[in-house]
Protein backbone atom coordinates (compact mmCIF):
# COMPACT_ATOMS: atom_id res chain seq x y z
CA UNK A 1 0.00 0.00 0.00
CA UNK A 2 1.63 3.67 -1.27
CA UNK A 3 1.72 6.39 1.41
CA UNK A 4 -1.04 8.16 0.01
CA UNK A 5 -3.39 5.46 -0.08
CA UNK A 6 -2.34 4.67 3.34
CA UNK A 7 -3.71 8.30 4.51
CA UNK A 8 -6.55 7.75 2.62
CA UNK A 9 -7.41 4.53 4.44
CA UNK A 10 -6.18 5.21 8.01
CA UNK A 11 -7.49 9.07 8.16
CA UNK A 12 -9.25 8.34 11.46
CA UNK A 13 -6.30 6.77 12.88
CA UNK A 14 -4.35 9.49 12.03
CA UNK A 15 -6.74 11.52 14.00
CA UNK A 16 -6.15 10.41 17.22
CA UNK A 17 -4.31 12.31 19.88
CA UNK A 18 -2.52 11.74 23.04
CA UNK A 19 -5.10 9.51 25.03
CA UNK A 20 -6.36 7.91 22.10
CA UNK A 21 -9.63 10.56 21.79
CA UNK A 22 -10.86 9.82 18.58
CA UNK A 23 -12.14 12.92 16.07
CA UNK A 24 -11.74 11.38 12.73
CA UNK A 25 -15.31 11.81 11.00
CA UNK A 26 -17.17 12.64 14.60
CA UNK A 27 -19.47 15.63 14.49
CA UNK A 28 -18.90 18.77 15.44
CA UNK A 29 -19.51 19.41 19.01
CA UNK A 30 -19.01 23.50 18.53
CA UNK A 31 -22.55 24.93 19.54
CA UNK A 32 -22.39 22.34 22.65
CA UNK A 33 -18.87 23.65 23.62
CA UNK A 34 -19.78 27.06 23.17
CA UNK A 35 -22.84 26.77 25.24
CA UNK A 36 -20.76 25.13 28.37
CA UNK A 37 -17.92 27.91 27.88
CA UNK A 38 -20.82 30.91 28.10
CA UNK A 39 -21.90 29.39 31.12
CA UNK A 40 -18.84 28.40 33.03
CA UNK A 41 -15.66 29.58 32.24
CA UNK A 42 -13.44 26.93 33.74
CA UNK A 43 -15.51 23.86 33.33
CA UNK A 44 -16.51 24.74 29.77
CA UNK A 45 -12.51 24.70 28.81
CA UNK A 46 -12.78 21.02 30.25
CA UNK A 47 -15.34 20.19 27.33
CA UNK A 48 -13.50 22.15 25.08
CA UNK A 49 -10.27 20.61 25.70
CA UNK A 50 -11.97 16.72 26.01
CA UNK A 51 -13.44 17.65 22.52
CA UNK A 52 -11.15 19.14 20.54
CA UNK A 53 -8.19 18.06 21.90
CA UNK A 54 -7.60 14.87 19.28
CA UNK A 55 -8.09 17.17 16.19
CA UNK A 56 -5.80 19.56 17.55
CA UNK A 57 -2.75 17.18 18.29
CA UNK A 58 -3.58 15.42 14.81
CA UNK A 59 -3.67 18.73 13.09
CA UNK A 60 -0.02 19.90 14.92
CA UNK A 61 1.84 16.81 14.20
CA UNK A 62 1.20 16.89 10.63
CA UNK A 63 2.32 20.64 10.19
CA UNK A 64 5.02 20.42 12.39
CA UNK A 65 6.09 16.90 11.71
CA UNK A 66 7.70 15.85 15.03
CA UNK A 67 5.60 14.71 17.77
CA UNK A 68 7.53 16.49 20.59
CA UNK A 69 6.78 20.05 18.20
CA UNK A 70 3.49 19.05 18.08
CA UNK A 71 2.43 18.38 21.93
CA UNK A 72 4.28 21.41 22.78
CA UNK A 73 2.19 23.60 19.68
CA UNK A 74 -1.15 21.84 20.66
CA UNK A 75 -0.60 22.70 24.39
CA UNK A 76 0.76 26.64 23.73
CA UNK A 77 -2.97 26.68 21.20
CA UNK A 78 -4.56 25.56 24.00
CA UNK A 79 -3.32 28.16 26.77
CA UNK A 80 -3.61 30.63 24.14
CA UNK A 81 -7.48 29.53 23.71
CA UNK A 82 -7.68 30.00 27.79
CA UNK A 83 -6.35 33.48 28.13
CA UNK A 84 -8.12 34.97 24.89
CA UNK A 85 -11.58 33.57 26.55
CA UNK A 86 -10.95 35.21 29.66
CA UNK A 87 -11.03 38.25 28.02
CA UNK A 88 -14.21 37.68 25.70
CA UNK A 89 -17.95 38.52 27.55
CA UNK A 90 -20.70 35.85 27.67
CA UNK A 91 -22.36 36.80 24.05
CA UNK A 92 -18.99 36.75 22.38
CA UNK A 93 -18.20 32.92 23.72
CA UNK A 94 -21.63 32.15 22.73
CA UNK A 95 -21.48 32.61 19.04
CA UNK A 96 -18.13 31.32 18.91
CA UNK A 97 -17.54 27.97 16.25
CA UNK A 98 -14.59 26.58 18.39
CA UNK A 99 -13.09 23.98 16.22
CA UNK A 100 -12.51 27.06 13.55
CA UNK A 101 -11.98 28.86 16.49
CA UNK A 102 -8.97 26.63 17.73
CA UNK A 103 -7.25 25.35 14.30
CA UNK A 104 -7.15 29.16 13.66
CA UNK A 105 -5.32 30.00 16.94
CA UNK A 106 -2.75 26.62 16.25
CA UNK A 107 -2.09 27.68 12.40
CA UNK A 108 -1.31 31.29 12.99
CA UNK A 109 1.43 30.47 15.92
CA UNK A 110 2.46 27.26 13.62
CA UNK A 111 3.25 30.15 10.48
CA UNK A 112 4.56 32.26 13.61
CA UNK A 113 7.24 29.56 14.32
CA UNK A 114 8.03 28.88 10.67
CA UNK A 115 9.05 32.29 10.28
CA UNK A 116 11.34 31.93 14.03
CA UNK A 117 12.71 29.09 12.83
CA UNK A 118 14.03 30.43 9.65
CA UNK A 119 16.51 32.20 11.85
CA UNK A 120 17.95 29.08 13.23
CA UNK A 121 19.80 26.06 12.36
CA UNK A 122 17.51 23.40 10.23
CA UNK A 123 16.15 20.60 12.62
CA UNK A 124 17.07 16.78 12.70
CA UNK A 125 15.37 14.19 10.45
CA UNK A 126 11.84 13.68 10.92
CA UNK A 127 12.31 10.78 13.15
CA UNK A 128 9.59 11.32 15.81
CA UNK A 129 6.65 12.01 13.38
CA UNK A 130 4.52 8.60 13.34
CA UNK A 131 0.77 8.71 13.16
CA UNK A 132 -0.78 9.01 16.99
CA UNK A 133 -0.91 5.22 18.50
CA UNK A 134 -3.92 3.19 18.08
CA UNK A 135 -3.81 1.35 21.39
CA UNK A 136 -5.70 -1.59 19.50
CA UNK A 137 -3.52 -2.48 16.87
CA UNK A 138 -0.31 -5.17 16.67
CA UNK A 139 3.80 -4.82 16.61
CA UNK A 140 3.96 -5.49 13.13
CA UNK A 141 1.10 -2.68 12.16
CA UNK A 142 2.25 -0.22 14.30
CA UNK A 143 6.03 -0.99 12.76
CA UNK A 144 4.52 -0.27 9.41
CA UNK A 145 2.13 2.67 10.39
CA UNK A 146 5.76 4.76 11.78
CA UNK A 147 7.27 4.37 8.60
CA UNK A 148 3.68 5.58 5.89
CA UNK A 149 3.75 8.34 9.51
CA UNK A 150 7.39 9.69 8.60
CA UNK A 151 6.99 9.08 4.73
CA UNK A 152 4.21 11.30 4.41
CA UNK A 153 5.24 14.01 6.97
CA UNK A 154 8.93 13.90 4.67
CA UNK A 155 6.23 14.91 1.46
CA UNK A 156 4.30 17.22 3.35
CA UNK A 157 7.64 19.77 4.60
CA UNK A 158 7.92 19.79 0.58
CA UNK A 159 4.95 21.68 0.45
CA UNK A 160 4.58 25.51 0.68
CA UNK A 161 3.12 26.55 4.17
CA UNK A 162 0.00 27.38 3.07
CA UNK A 163 -0.24 24.03 0.67
CA UNK A 164 0.37 21.87 4.00
CA UNK A 165 -1.99 24.06 6.12
CA UNK A 166 -4.43 23.47 3.41
CA UNK A 167 -3.75 19.95 2.61
CA UNK A 168 -3.80 18.38 6.19
CA UNK A 169 -6.80 20.67 7.28
CA UNK A 170 -9.05 18.83 4.40
CA UNK A 171 -7.42 15.66 4.55
CA UNK A 172 -6.06 15.20 8.10
CA UNK A 173 -8.16 17.26 9.84
CA UNK A 174 -11.25 16.43 7.73
CA UNK A 175 -12.50 20.12 7.87
CA UNK A 176 -14.70 21.57 4.71
CA UNK A 177 -13.63 23.90 2.65
CA UNK A 178 -15.40 26.89 3.55
CA UNK A 179 -14.13 25.90 7.71
CA UNK A 180 -10.70 25.93 6.40
CA UNK A 181 -11.26 29.15 4.56
CA UNK A 182 -12.18 30.46 8.18
CA UNK A 183 -9.58 29.24 9.76
CA UNK A 184 -7.12 30.27 6.90
CA UNK A 185 -8.62 33.82 6.32
CA UNK A 186 -8.44 33.03 2.86
CA UNK A 187 -11.59 32.99 -0.16
CA UNK A 188 -12.47 29.24 -0.52
CA UNK A 189 -11.08 29.35 -4.30
CA UNK A 190 -7.86 30.18 -2.96
CA UNK A 191 -8.75 27.15 -0.56
CA UNK A 192 -9.35 24.90 -3.39
CA UNK A 193 -6.46 25.69 -5.28
CA UNK A 194 -3.96 25.28 -2.76
CA UNK A 195 -5.01 21.76 -2.02
CA UNK A 196 -5.20 21.03 -5.64
CA UNK A 197 -1.52 22.11 -6.23
CA UNK A 198 -0.59 20.50 -2.57
CA UNK A 199 -2.62 16.93 -3.74
CA UNK A 200 -0.48 17.23 -7.53
CA UNK A 201 2.62 18.32 -5.23
CA UNK A 202 2.31 15.34 -2.91
CA UNK A 203 1.72 12.89 -5.78
CA UNK A 204 5.10 14.28 -7.99
CA UNK A 205 6.79 13.73 -4.56
CA UNK A 206 5.80 10.52 -4.15
CA UNK A 207 6.35 9.35 -7.91
CA UNK A 208 10.27 10.00 -7.39
CA UNK A 209 10.47 9.21 -3.43
CA UNK A 210 12.94 5.96 -2.63
CA UNK A 211 10.32 4.37 -0.88
CA UNK A 212 8.03 4.20 -3.86
CA UNK A 213 7.25 0.75 -5.37
CA UNK A 214 5.85 -0.17 -8.33
CA UNK A 215 2.06 0.23 -8.29
CA UNK A 216 -0.07 -2.84 -7.82
CA UNK A 217 -2.29 -2.99 -11.48
CA UNK A 218 -4.90 -3.63 -9.62
CA UNK A 219 -5.28 -0.40 -7.59
CA UNK A 220 -5.71 2.84 -8.51
CA UNK A 221 -3.54 4.01 -10.88
CA UNK A 222 -2.63 7.75 -8.67
CA UNK A 223 -1.85 7.77 -5.22
CA UNK A 224 -4.74 9.66 -2.94
CA UNK A 225 -4.29 11.41 -0.16
CA UNK A 226 -8.31 12.24 0.23
CA UNK A 227 -10.92 10.59 2.09
CA UNK A 228 -13.53 10.51 -0.07
CA UNK A 229 -14.19 12.37 -2.69
CA UNK A 230 -12.33 15.59 -4.81
CA UNK A 231 -11.45 18.53 -2.65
Amino acid sequence: MTVTDEAHSRAAAASRGPGGADTGGAPDRGAEVAAALAADLDAGFAVLYDAYRGVVFSTALRLCGRWAEAEDLAAEAFLRAYRALIGYDTGRIAALRPRAWLLTILTNLWRNGLRTAARRPPPGPLEDAPDPPDPSEGVEDAAARHETGRELAGLLTALTPSQRAAVVLRHVTDLPVAEIAAVLDLPEGTVKSHISRGLARLRDLHRTSPAHTAPDPTQHPTPHLTQGGTP
